[in-house]
């Protein structure tokens, strides 16, 4: 990592509010150099063990939701047991590909979701996440 992008990771991290630790940095520049991705928690720990970052999988797991909480990425729950942390924070939804576990972004201009309930009083609509099953066609 040049100093150059390791001066912008930190400015990332204080601009929201996060303290930019050894740790957030390294995990940071691990997490965002590859563009938009879709990753979860036990990936980005064999990334940072690949790159000699030396962290355990809990710091992992608190520096996801750390920064999730902070904006910087989003959760995408694909099974009770299977969650991914994505990179790319624009309104937009996902094809999860079964057997592979593969999550692919779907442009947002490509889904009309019409007909939404109205919330009950005193709330308002953050997000609505759309998530479409894929599986090989049988022949």
């Amino acid at each position: 990592m040049t100093t150059e992008d390791r001066r912008h990771t930190e400015l990332k991290l204080r601009e929201c509010g996060l303290r930019p630790t050894r740790q957030r940095i390294a995990l940071a520049s691990l997490l965002f150099a590859k563009g938009d991705r879709h990753l979860t928690v036990e990936e980005l720990h064999e990334e940072a063990l690949a790159a000699r970052v030396p962290v355990s999988l809990a710091t992992v797991y608190n520096t996801l939701h750390q920064f999730t909480e902070a904006g910087l990425i989003r959760v995408l729950t694909v099974e009770s047991t299977r969650t991914y942390f994505d990179t790319n924070v624009s309104d937009h939804h996902h094809f999860f590909v079964e057997g592979e576990n593969e999550v692919l972004d779907i442009p947002l201009n490509n889904i009309s979701i019409e007909n939404l309930p109205e919330p009950p009083e005193g709330m308002e609509i953050a997000h609505v996440d759309v998530l479409i099953r894929l599986r090989p066609k049988n022949r």
